[in-house]
């Protein structure tokens, strides 16, 4: 029988598009000692470590992990690193979960970082076509990456399927609304990256095309950062809640998919991102969730990418129809004083994108919510890789 998990500490770095002044061992040690310190635990008394990190280019070395290990006081201890797209984070704490469910360990740090803009191209004097190419080459180098394939074609291809299938949905001005709703949220997350950049529907509508349908305000922002948990099995949980006298936040519920994906195959349903479907109903069953999680769940931190995207995702994962992914704003379901508090943090868009940390952002804001409000139950979501294969989901339940 699988052991009870829950968090009991959490730290972030803020997320900068550009951290001129500390290295991603810096940004690791920082998230680190601060998520150890809200845990009142020391390092001595972890007995693993997962990293989440997406991008061995970004970090100028194949195994970007292995530096970490003894810089965070793990040395000589169990560590693993997960890589898996956009998905990283949720899949880092997803297998964390798993090794302290199954008793293999008491205690883990899940440790999401990233550092991306130090790729710089001298011919353009900017680090974005050097990041761009980078993530390209998460796609398959002979039958996508030569034909300029990018994060944003590869999901907008998602997007303009279900569009196609559902000519009504995804309506400009709702996903205008959406985008505003989240520029409004990030004012309470001190760690955003944008957390002063207020926008109205008006100002998304009128922001510049990068890939259609997405517009420039609809799209998330690279980041560089870092975010920490720190997970316990129920018995070291409850000791160390009791010390620190901030209540547990559980792991009741995980699911995770990764679809079909390979250049020239059509195995995919296109207009479906299955992977987000089949995770949120693997994680339901598990967490005991029934009927329809809008009356079930009062926190989603969902990832973003794309505001399009975004919509999509909760109706995939049941808070409205597909096809009407829309009422999620005409219904109120997500809009103030609705049925849902949907990514508080402000969402990839305007937090940030630090790839192997956003998910993990993510449970640490959801984390807070469940905390401070005092509310029951929440959801956090990762997707990636191309045409949105990976989806993971993961309930956390507040006592």
């Amino acid at each position: 029988m699988s052991r009870r998990v829950g968090i009991v500490g959490a730290g972030v770095t803020p997320y900068k598009a550009k951290w001129y002044e500390k290295t991603y061992y810096e940004l690791a040690q920082t998230a680190t000692a601060a998520a150890l310190q809200d845990a009142g635990v020391s390092v001595k008394e972890m007995d693993a470590i997962f990293y989440g990190i997406y991008n061995d280019i970004f970090e100028r070395t194949c195994i970007p992990e292995h530096p970490l290990q003894g810089i965070l006081g793990m040395q000589d201890k169990f560590g693993l690193r997960v890589s898996s797209g956009g998905a990283t984070g949720a899949y880092t704490l997803s297998a964390a979960h798993a090794y302290l469910a199954a008793g293999r360990f008491k205690t883990a740090i899940v440790c999401g970082v990233e550092k991306a803009t130090d790729c710089f191209d001298f011919q353009s004097m900017s680090a974005t076509p050097e990041v761009i190419k980078t993530i390209g080459w998460s796609g398959d180098s002979f039958f996508e990456q030569k034909i300029g394939w990018t994060a944003s074609d590869s999901y907008a291809e998602v997007v303009l399927a279900y569009m196609d299938e559902h000519p009504n949905d995804l309506k400009p001005e709702i996903t205008a609304q959406i985008s505003a709703l989240l520029s409004q949220q990030v004012k309470t997350n001190p760690y955003a990256q944008r957390q002063h950049d207020q926008v109205t529907p008006e100002e998304v509508m009128n922001s510049r095309y990068v890939v259609y349908p997405f517009k420039e305000l609809e799209i998330c922002v690279y980041t560089e950062g870092a975010a920490v948990l720190i997970l316990a099995e129920e018995e070291t949980a409850k000791a160390i809640s009791k010390n620190t006298g901030t209540p547990v936040v559980w792991i009741t519920g995980v699911g995770e998919v990764n679809e079909h994906s390979f250049a020239g195959k059509g195995h995919k349903i296109m207009p479906r991102i299955m992977s987000d479907h089949l995770a949120a109903k693997r994680a339901y069953e598990m967490a005991g969730v029934t009927g329809s999680p809008v009356d079930a769940i009062d926190v989603v931190e969902v990832h973003d990418a794309f505001v399009q995207q975004l919509e999509i995702t909760m109706a995939e994962m049941g808070f409205c129809e597909l096809g009407n992914g829309d009422s999620l704003v005409e219904d109120g379901i997500i809009m103030p004083g609705g049925p849902v508090l949907c990514n508080p943090c402000g969402g990839l868009i305007y937090s940030g994108h630090a790839v192997g940390a956003s998910n993990i952002m993510s449970a640490w804001s959801a984390r807070n919510e469940l905390i401070q409000r005092g509310l029951k139950r929440a959801l956090v979501h990762g997707t990636g890789s191309t045409i949105a294969q990976y989806g993971v989901v993961e309930i956390l339940e507040h006592d």
